[in-house]
């Protein structure tokens, strides 16, 4: 069976399963250098994409679109208006069934609609481990404008239950309470702002927590929270986009406290805000009364390394795992896992991460020089040169980290490249670049250095080797860790490798390769033009801008 997802709001992107297996997973900021965070403008996309991997529109029995809190759309295809109508954001009015289908028609073309928790969720617990070995699991759903929810998926049944809200507090929130104070108060226009998490995330590393201030946040929560739900009766339907919104305009317009420090206030709603997750996290597993303690972890939120860090540590679970698309990149691919659920036998999804687009071929720029490179003179070229190298290789990563097929790589061992990475992704001084590291070598040099192949928890650097790998240790002495394999990357693992047999060190810097604002290269050509990294590498050749 093909079952073709779509997204069309902001992470517009298109996924295609067949038989079970993603064929391919597309965003379109991807696409072209197009802008960050970009939509679908015209439905045509979708058809052209299906035609690039040898499919037709007719050959697709499902075509799924991912739900939003606007349901209806008014879409264009090839210049010509339609509406859809979309599944709500999180339930229906009366059905509380995750995975409850919406049918639809765009014109003669019939189409199936889940709420966009659905395809978090589904996206989450198809492409765990816990699906593919046929165990249950505990999915938390935390994203931009809805609470976090916990929801329980059976393994052999596939039924989903919901568990309930875990805080009366939308995704958002961190990001809007961030930006009360500096230096995240400037005005900030979308779709900029979707990238501000992150950076507040980065940034805490400068502040401390305050006891009074962690305090005085949840006072502020409660009493919000008391307003806005006063009288109501405990029911899942209030927990709605509207509500969260009233909740967090009290929030704000309370929550800051004389006398503590921006980055310090930063810091503190960060840590409260991370107590009441894991807090609600526990109270709802303890009352529950499911068998297995697995974690998916999917939303927005799922992007915040230190909250999965957290859950981690909580001791509720056996193991927590966080998909590589855990925010709206992965919403295809979730709505078309969702439709996998309920009209096919399938449950667990064969996927690789690197099912993104491939790269498109491209002449020469003038200037600029090519000649047969392999991965160990590569890997001798950086021990020896200590400059960063643009490395394109095979088909994009899904998800919005560069996992090393779209990568900036370099040594490690200067202090100075973290500044000089920085400095050419015109990225602020406080943001921190990741290391990529042998797999068999990373609880070494990290604790605890556990495989992490998608980037989405925290390592704290090993005391011996903060002095040799300063590049890629944060203010806090913390690293975005991304662990490497043969299985996982086999020309990644050969390049560190003989980087490793070279320097005594088995990683390397990790960064983006992206014009500022856009997604990732789609081509070298497009590299050359940036032109801000003297080398660029892929399949086997070096180019070297000669002046």
């Amino acid at each position: 069976m093909l079952i073709c997802g779509v997204k069309t709001t902001h992470d517009g992107g298109v996924a295609l399963i067949e038989d079970g297996r993603l064929v391919f997973s597309t965003e379109m900021e991807k696409l072209g250098n197009n802008q960050r965070y970009a939509k679908i403008k015209d439905f045509s996309t979708v058809f052209e994409l299906l035609a690039e991997h040898g499919y037709r529109p007719e050959d697709v029995d499902h075509f799924v679109l991912d739900g939003w809190y606007k349901t209806h759309k008014i879409q264009s295809w090839h210049g010509q208006e339609f509406e859809t109508v979309l599944a709500p954001y999180r339930r229906g009015l009366l059905d509380d069934d995750l995975l409850r289908p919406y049918p639809g028609a765009i014109q003669d073309l019939p189409y199936l609609s889940f709420t966009h928790y659905a395809g978090h969720v589904a996206s989450g617990y198809c492409a765990s481990p816990f699906a593919r070995a046929g165990q249950g699991s505990y999915v938390l759903s935390w994203d931009g404008w809805m609470f976090p929810f916990l929801y329980y998926v059976d393994g052999p049944s596939r039924k989903v239950t919901s568990c309930g809200p875990l805080m009366p507090v939308i995704g958002d929130s961190y990001l809007q309470l961030g930006q009360l104070f500096a230096p995240f108060d400037e005005p900030i226009e979308y779709p900029h702002i979707l990238g501000l998490a992150g950076k507040i995330m980065a940034y805490i590393a400068l502040g401390e927590v305050r006891e009074e201030a962690v305090r005085h946040i949840d006072q502020t929560i409660d009493a919000a929270f008391g307003e806005v739900l006063a009288g109501r009766p405990d029911d899942d339907r209030f927990y709605q986009v509207g509500n969260g919104i009233e909740i967090l305009k009290r929030i704000k317009k309370n929550v800051a406290l004389d006398g503590v420090e921006p980055a310090d206030m930063l810091a503190s709603i960060h840590h409260a805000l991370s107590d009441r997750l894991v807090k609600g996290v526990r109270d709802k597993v303890a009352t529950a009364g499911f068998p297995d303690r697995n974690l998916v972890v999917v939303g927005g939120c799922g992007l915040n390394i230190k909250w999965n860090s957290a859950l981690r540590d909580s001791q509720v679970f056996d193991t927590v795992w966080v998909p590589p698309f855990p925010n709206d990149s992965g919403s295809s691919i979730g709505t078309a896992c969702a439709a996998m659920l309920t009209q096919t036998p399938q449950t667990a999804l064969e996927w690789d991460v690197y099912s993104g687009p491939a790269l498109k071929e491209t002449t020469v720029l003038p200037g600029w020089r090519e000649e047969p490179c392999d991965l160990r003179e590569l890997a001798r070229l950086l021990h020896d040169n200590q400059e960063p190298v643009v490395f394109l290789n095979g088909r994009a990563e899904i998800g919005p980290r560069a996992l090393g097929n779209r990568s900036i790589l370099a040594p490690a061992g200067l202090g100075k490249m973290k500044d000089l990475l920085n400095e050419v992704k015109d990225r602020e001084f406080y943001r921190p670049v990741a290391p990529i590291c042998l797999e068999d070598f990373a609880p070494d040099v990290f604790l605890p250095g556990t495989p992490d192949p998608y980037m989405l928890f925290d390592h704290a650097v090993r005391d011996s080797w903060k002095d040799r790998i300063p590049a890629v240790c944060h203010l806090d002495n913390t690293a975005r860790l991304q662990t490497v394999n043969r299985e996982e990357n086999a020309d990644i693992h050969e390049l560190l490798t003989h980087y490793h047999e070279l320097s005594g060190i088995p990683l390397l810097c990790n960064t983006s390769a992206n014009h500022k604002g856009s997604g990732f290269f789609p081509d070298v050509r497009s590299a050359m033009e940036w032109g801000r990294v003297r080398l660029i590498w892929s399949h086997g050749t070096l180019f070297t801008r000669a002046h």
